[in-house]
């Protein structure tokens, strides 16, 4: 019986789909990790530049 069982598991392909989702996700958060990573300080100095202040200030007198 477990081995008729262990024939079967080996044999079905599938679970692979949901394998290949997996590394996909993997992968894609990995690459968002190491962007973050790279360009996060730059960004953050984007987003507080006094030029993005002004355009708020501006944005809101309106």
């Amino acid at each position: 019986m477990l081995n008729q069982i262990l024939q079967r598991f080996a044999v079905d392909d599938s679970g692979a789909t949901g394998m290949e989702y997996a590394l996909l996700g993997t992968l894609i958060g990995c690459a968002l990790l190491a962007t973050f990573t790279v360009f996060g300080e730059s960004l953050a100095q984007l987003f507080n530049s006094p030029a993005i202040d002004t355009l708020g200030a501006a944005a809101n007198s309106m």
